[in-house]
């Protein structure tokens, strides 16, 4: 038996996916495909377009085999931490022959090379990225600008850190390495627009651009050629339903948490450090909704994403404390299963036969799977859903969804 695993988002899932899938299976001859994606909260600090159920639904009806949901700590969380995560629970399943990405640069051995420096960090660049970060530099920023002047030759290829595929591929790479993984990685080059792009083209667009012109109000018809029919017919019927999901959904909730935090500061949650607390706090009374605050305090140093991610945090109630002692405990404790296609039953087999975590497949009984601190994580999650769930019931005027009787997608 031979198993892909990819890593992803799918928000929402689109022909460039599709290509990827098809092309990992055919380059591999893999008999299954596993996809560890994030649930209902992204890496970018932002809600997913639509709900976990419905975008692996989506994954299921376009040819994979097995979706599972990348714990929300990592989902949400920085390139090294989303890949640290994900990985890790792939890793664990311990059927998993092949890491599948995409990524702008078309040389593996590049994206490895880079990997290798950032995971072993020697010395000259070690300084370098001290002296960077001394100079006012955000430590991505730092790290780029010592890759350049210690390899030159690396950083020139592809404008190999400019893009967060290739920037996320790297990480895969880095924690491979530093699991030791007898997974092997294989690099997709993406055919679709940058990411950055918000502009639908003729050609394959970027998630970004189909998210974009789905929050402009655009005609869903006019993303038919975006993506694979199973998908939009899922997609439509969901934005139709719910509305698509928006990150100023989430404004009144976040300005609650704000103000209840205030007098404390906010440096306790992952990522926020005490100069973006300082700032939070002094513009407290100028916020207006989510997006808005995020523009306000943004600075050379903290970026829009960087901020939006830590509201998230803090919205969330997702602590540095709680997260590192996850990390500490090898990341993730169960494979929470959110799909599978009825004729991925060797698969399941497999994995139930081999994985070093349980397959969580029914939350009634998760309590028996798990020991005592995985199952709080797992607790945890499940009062993060209920948070998007309330919100997206408040906004459509739906009933909230239980995620006890929330069924798997299976197909």
């Amino acid at each position: 038996m031979k198993v892909n695993g990819i890593i992803a988002e799918y928000n929402p899932f689109h022909s460039g996916h599709l290509y990827q899938l098809e092309d990992a299976k055919a380059r591999t001859g893999a008999d299954y495909t596993v996809i560890a994606m994030s649930g209902n909260f992204m890496q970018r600090g932002t809600p997913a377009l639509v709900d976990k159920y419905k975008r692996a639904r989506m994954a299921l009806e376009c040819g994979a085999d097995l979706v599972l949901e990348i714990p929300v700590f990592y989902s949400v969380s920085s390139a090294e931490y989303f890949a640290t995560g994900a990985v890790a629970l792939l890793d664990k399943l311990g059927v998993v022959d092949h890491l599948c990405f995409g990524a702008e640069c078309d040389d593996l051995h590049v994206l490895q090379q880079i990997a290798d420096i950032f995971l072993h960090e020697p010395e000259e660049f070690s300084t370098l990225i001290k002296q960077y970060t001394k100079e006012g530099y955000s430590y991505p920023s730092a790290r780029a600008v010592a890759l350049n002047q210690f390899r030159p030759d690396l950083y020139k290829r592809d404008d190999v850190l400019v893009s967060s595929n290739n920037i996320l591929a790297i990480e895969y790479l880095k924690a491979l390495k530093k699991r030791s993984s007898s997974i092997e990685p294989l690099s997709t080059l993406r055919r679709s627009s940058d990411y950055r792009d918000r502009m639908l083209t003729s050609h394959q667009s970027s998630a970004l651009a189909i998210r974009q012109a789905i929050y402009d109000n655009r005609e869903l018809s006019a993303l038919a050629e975006q993506i694979p029919p199973a998908a939009f017919r899922i997609l439509r019927k969901a934005i139709e339903t719910y509305g698509p999901v928006r990150l100023n959904d989430f404004s009144a909730i976040l300005h609650y948490r704000l103000l209840m935090e205030a007098d404390n500061g906010y440096t306790q949650y992952l990522d926020v450090s005490p100069e973006l607390s300082d700032r939070i706090r002094g513009h407290l009374y100028e916020f207006t909704d989510f997006r808005s605050f995020c523009d306000l305090l943004k600075t050379k140093e903290l970026t829009y994403t960087r901020i939006s991610r830590c509201l998230m945090h803090i919205l969330l109630d997702i602590k540095a404390t709680d997260v590192y002692h996850y990390m500490y405990a090898d990341c993730v404790q169960y494979a929470r299963v959110l799909g599978f296609r009825k004729d991925s039953q060797p698969l399941l087999t497999a994995i139930k036969e081999n994985a070093s975590i349980p397959l969580v497949t029914k939350l009634a009984d998760a309590k028996k799977q798990l020991g005592e601190y995985s199952h709080q994580m797992l607790q945890k999650e499940l009062q993060i859903s209920a948070i998007h769930s309330s919100t997206v019931a408040v906004k459509s005027g739906t009933s909230m969804k239980n995620e006890f009787r929330s069924p798997l997608v299976i197909i």
